[in-house]
């Protein structure tokens, strides 16, 4: 038996036919969007064009592209030992974190690393999200 769910859509991504440059355009709109409200000093209004901006599908492909892509970082996993690579799980993510927002992030791995002159200094060493146990670890 199957069940149906009325006015529901489940969004599949396909990572590679993403339209990064209306993605782009889309934060891009809502982040001055928040600046203007900024400036008239509209409080409300800033904080529900904050709330749209983290609840956009649009910022979290983009969060999601700078974190597994275009960061330095992109090859470290995390504290949950996780590591993203392949188009498909960047896509199983980005409706994973479209479906649940982790609003209790955890804490971050403190690793001491060396510095030019001899000393050290922390870095933090993040995880992809608190609940993501179903992606690959390649």
């Amino acid at each position: 038996m199957q069940t149906c769910f009325a006015n529901v859509t489940e969004r599949t991504t396909d990572w590679q036919s993403v339209n990064w440059r209306k993605a782009n355009r889309v934060v891009k709109n809502l982040r001055q969007r928040i600046f203007r409200a900024t400036r008239l000093n509209q409080w409300r209004r800033v904080r529900n064009l904050q709330r749209l901006l983290l609840k956009s599908y649009s910022n979290v492909l983009l969060a999601v592209r700078r974190v597994t892509q275009t960061n330095a970082g992109k090859r470290t996993p995390g504290i949950d030992k996780l590591l993203v690579k392949t188009g498909p799980a960047k896509a199983n993510l980005v409706d994973g974190l479209t479906q649940q927002f982790p609003w209790k992030p955890l804490p971050v791995r403190r690793v001491q690393i060396p510095k030019s002159n001899g000393k050290m200094r922390p870095l933090g060493i993040p995880t992809i999200c608190s609940y993501c146990t179903s992606f690959n670890k390649s």
